[in-house]
């Protein structure tokens, strides 16, 4: 693989392609609205077991409502972007993938530390966090820079 050192961090050479980076701040945006959908869906038929085992324990079992969204979608998350695909369904519609700099794979324990420091970000800095990919090279996001990682275009 041709890779160089750029700023202390290894590039592999086709990530200086700047095709591989146009429109993809719109199709990230879109690629989250969609995840999050189908997050949505993959929560009813949980909802539903929660639910029925809620019945079954006298109510100890709703308990587990607190968590229910945040470990659907964390599995979602581990099972999508932690592929060999390293996509989200949403992100595999918009023709993005999640890479690292240095060439390797994203597995399932990195894809869920990228989700978990987006949802950090936005809690302490606001939405305000998004604006990094304005000013940053290959429209990288923060928690972009703090893995080493980067979202291009599927179809380049």
């Amino acid at each position: 693989m041709n890779t160089r050192v750029l700023d202390g961090e290894i590039i592999a050479t086709r990530f200086e392609d700047t095709r591989a980076y146009r429109g993809v701040r719109t199709r990230r945006i879109f690629a989250f609205l969609l995840d999050y959908f189908f997050v949505a869906l993959l929560t009813i038929p949980f909802a539903i077991l929660v639910a029925i085992l809620g019945l079954l324990t006298f109510g100890l079992g709703w308990a587990l409502f607190s968590v229910l969204v945040p470990m659907v979608a964390i599995l979602y998350i581990w099972n999508t972007l932690g592929s060999r695909d390293q996509a989200t369904t949403g992100m595999k519609i918009m023709g993005i993938r999640l890479e690292k700099l240095d060439g390797s794979r994203i597995d399932g324990m990195t894809a869920v530390v990228h989700s978990v420091l987006f949802w950090a970000g936005n809690v302490i800095l606001t939405p305000l966090v998004l604006l990094v990919t304005l000013f940053s090279d290959r429209k990288r996001t923060l928690h972009d820079l703090l893995l080493g990682t980067v979202v291009t275009r599927t179809d380049i």
